[in-house]
């Protein structure tokens, strides 16, 4: 099926979107922090992808793509997980800290 790694990255938003509707963390609210922790990991990983595929060293099967392809032959569907997996990352993270506010993560402000 050739959209299998969309509804992969499909079922991954459906899994993780209810928590910012139900739990109200407020990720989306906090666009400027969600898009610099996406740059984080989009910026090297989509630049190591780059790289892999042009040397010839990394590879995708057209059986499980749609075939859209970005500058450098990197598939739509690449690009999506750079974005979709961490912002799932996240508000997983961020449902946690809600849920169980007794729980320290590390960042929290001294006493």
């Amino acid at each position: 099926m050739k959209a299998t790694y969309l509804l992969l990255l499909a079922g991954c938003l459906l899994g993780t979107s209810p928590l910012e509707l139900l739990l109200h963390v407020g990720v989306y609210r906090r666009w400027r922090r969600l898009s610099l922790s996406l740059l984080c990991v989009l910026v090297p990983f989509v630049c190591w992808d780059l790289w892999a595929i042009a040397d010839s060293q990394w590879a995708y099967d057209p059986g499980q793509i749609v075939g859209w392809l970005l500058p450098g032959q990197l598939p739509i569907e690449e690009l999506l997980f750079f974005l979709v997996v961490p912002l799932c990352a996240i508000l997983t993270y961020e449902a946690v800290r809600a849920r169980r506010p007794s729980w320290t993560f590390g960042d929290e402000e001294p006493p």
